[in-house]
């Protein structure tokens, strides 16, 4: 059985490493909104490459989602990191170079899944209609495919910020300061494991709902019931008009 005694709970030495953990909060977050951000416009890219008729585009995206989503993402940090920079710029260009575009590959292979499905959930008849009065295939797939599509993208890929954020922990591997490598400083220097690895995990927990409410919230603004708040006029004096929200 397993006991905890909560009196022996010593939150000083997280305290007296607080510096070293909001630098750890805030690197994971540039780490997730750089990788996220350069994944989706990558995604989009290998998406729509996925959906082309053309073989020399198609089998190279298809290849590129292959190998990033069928290898562990940790292997490819590692090979990023120690391999192909070193290979290309003769010397290694930091831990957030590397972890961002490790991130962003990894990213960017499950959002191009994601980006594909979502165009080809839309009816065909759609495509055949714009065509039909004369619109190009590019104007017609950016005005009226992908703001369909892109309503039922919204779920999975808030699902794979969620992923990336919690994934992201996988680049303190490469010495990256994050939240983890925090708790990791905190435990080897105190020798106590309790306190500075369920403040990481109380950390992540707190990041993640609040990516979830805010998924949530898009969610629902670009759902089809959405309605926009009105607002109805309560009281005149004349020319002037107070107005309140329902």
């Amino acid at each position: 059985m397993v006991i905890i005694d909560f009196l022996d709970i010593r939150l000083d030495m997280i305290w007296n490493y607080k510096e070293l953990f909001i630098r750890g909060l805030w690197i994971t977050l540039a780490l997730t909104a750089v990788g996220y951000v350069s994944g989706i416009i990558l995604g989009l890219f290998i998406g729509m490459g996925k959906l082309s008729k053309r073989k020399w585009i198609y089998y190279p995206c298809k290849y590129f989602v292959d190998f990033f989503r069928g290898t562990p993402l940790l292997v490819q940090i590692l090979l990023i990191h120690l391999a192909l920079i070193p290979s290309v710029f003769g010397h290694s260009l930091g831990y957030f170079v590397s972890g961002s575009i490790a991130l962003a590959l990894n990213c960017g292979a499950y959002n191009a899944e994601i980006i594909r499905a979502g165009i080809q959930s839309i009816e065909k008849g759609q495509m055949e209609a714009a065509r039909s009065l004369g619109m190009p295939r590019s104007v017609a797939m950016k005005h009226i495919i992908l703001p369909q599509a892109f309503r039922r993208m919204v779920p999975p890929l808030g699902n794979e910020l969620i992923a990336l954020l919690k994934d992201s922990s996988l680049v303190t591997v490469i010495a990256a300061n994050d939240l983890l490598y925090a708790g990791k400083v905190v435990a080897g220097a105190y020798a106590r494991f309790w306190e500075p690895y369920i403040t990481v995990a109380i950390l992540y927990l707190v990041l993640t709902w609040l990516f979830t409410k805010v998924i949530a919230y898009v969610e629902k603004r670009f759902s089809n019931s959405y309605i926009p708040r009105q607002r109805r006029r309560i009281f005149t004096f004349g020319r002037s008009t107070i107005e309140v929200n329902k």
